[in-house]
């Protein structure tokens, strides 16, 4: 006897797929939340206990092809941004006759928020999709499942390499991106607007403090966490062969650059409601 079909009411259907989504995001941030804490933990058991080898040279080789291979673009994309702010801002400063506080938003501008960011969407395009296609390579390839055949840990020997890479090449790309965007504006401001060298130089002193400069940092450390694990995440899930591992390359791409908005605009509403700037500090 056959079961009569049951239609669903028109009016639920934006309400499960708004539930859908929900559980979608909550999955997806609880995986990362697991693989975190793997990556903690082998990191502890590695550099702190000295239970097992940290393994400094796949280390040292994910910070050469992650951090290293990516100054170059980095540096590109943020002087170019930092060209475009001078540009952009010196019409309406000008009107005020304030055409050298161009110094100041650049250097606030660089160092609290579009540095570190600039250097994480720049390195998601660089090395988070490679890092998602070399792994799910391995995943169609059954490198992963040989590994765990012999006992061998996938989040020891392939994990927390490259998030502890992503991380730290990341803070440093946000030095470089800082210093480049600041640099950049700075001619332009000086070649281009007619500010005076000095003028520029002593508005950027006195208006950046510590605290720009070290929330931006943090910012960058979490960006680069962001992407090692998402990248690692959607490479270890792959499935169906080389489709499979386009797929999981575009998702990197597209988790990740979100991801790290939506952190940015979370961080940077604490630092406002806890007063962390450097009128304050």
């Amino acid at each position: 006897m056959t079961q009569p079909l049951t239609r669903t009411n028109p009016l639920m259907k934006p309400a499960m797929a708004w539930a859908d989504m929900w559980i979608d995001v909550l999955g997806f941030l609880g995986s990362l939340w697991y693989l975190l804490s793997d990556v903690v933990t082998w990191a502890w058991r590695t550099a702190i206990l000295r239970q097992e080898k940290f393994g400094f040279h796949s280390l040292t080789e994910q910070i050469n092809r992650v951090g290293i291979r990516s100054i170059g673009i980095v540096m590109l994309v943020s002087g170019a941004i930092g060209i475009i702010l001078a540009l952009q801002t010196a019409p309406s400063l000008e009107q005020f006759g304030q055409i050298d506080k161009v110094a100041n938003l650049v250097g606030v501008a660089v160092t609290r928020e579009l540095g570190p960011l600039i250097a994480a969407i720049v390195l998601t395009g660089f090395a988070g999709a490679s890092i998602a296609a070399e792994l799910g390579t391995m995943v169609v390839g059954e490198e992963i499942e040989a590994l765990e055949s012999m006992a061998l840990s996938p989040t020891r020997y392939l994990v927390m390499p490259r998030v502890i890479a992503t991380a730290s090449s990341l803070v440093v790309l946000a030095v470089i991106a800082d210093a480049t965007s600041v640099l950049a504006g700075a001619a332009t401001g000086v070649l281009s607007l007619g500010i005076p060298y000095a003028v520029y130089r002593d508005n950027t002193l006195m208006q950046l403090a510590p605290i720009d400069f070290l929330t931006g940092l943090f910012k960058a450390g979490v960006f680069g966490i962001i992407l090692g694990l998402i990248a690692c995440r959607n490479g270890l899930r792959v499935s169906g062969g080389a489709a499979g591992v386009g797929r999981a390359t575009t998702a990197t791409v597209v988790q990740t650059i979100i991801t790290i908005v939506i952190a940015d605009l979370l961080f940077t509403a604490v630092f406002f409601a806890l007063g962390w700037n450097g009128t304050n500090l």
